[in-house]
């Protein structure tokens, strides 16, 4: 399975890991369960994990791009961690596309992206 989604604390924080190439199929299956999540948890923080990505094929990157402005409002922060450097180009490139900060860490250092993410939840649950 090329995606997987994973709740982590609580449901607030979901970690979307993606290994080969996306295809519209893909999406098909993770919208629904990121759009419950949402209504479950309200807004969400996403780490965005790429182990040996190929990228998207055309109908799936479009559908990446049709995604993140139907749920920009509810992405708070996301994290992309993957290890090549057009992956870091990626985090780039959607930045116009949503009102989250993403932020691209390497591999080596996942465990800063989930701490960043993390502080994203202790500062929202302060304010609270």
């Amino acid at each position: 399975m090329p995606v997987q989604i994973k709740q982590e604390n609580g449901g607030k924080l979901v970690a979307v890991h993606v290994t080969g190439k996306l295809v519209k199929a893909d999406y098909e299956r993770c919208v629904p369960e990121l759009e419950r999540l949402i209504r479950q948890h309200g807004k969400l923080r996403l780490l965005f994990e790429m182990t040996d990505f190929h990228g998207w094929e055309a109908g799936a990157l479009w559908d990446e791009i049709k995604l993140d402005t139907k749920l920009f409002a509810d992405i708070e922060r996301i994290a992309m961690v993957g290890d090549k450097k057009w992956e870091h180009g990626v985090a780039t490139f959607y930045k116009p596309f949503t009102r989250a900060t993403i932020r691209y860490f390497d591999q080596a250092n996942a465990a800063e992206a989930r701490k960043w993410l993390r502080e994203a939840e202790r500062s929202a649950a302060v304010t609270a």
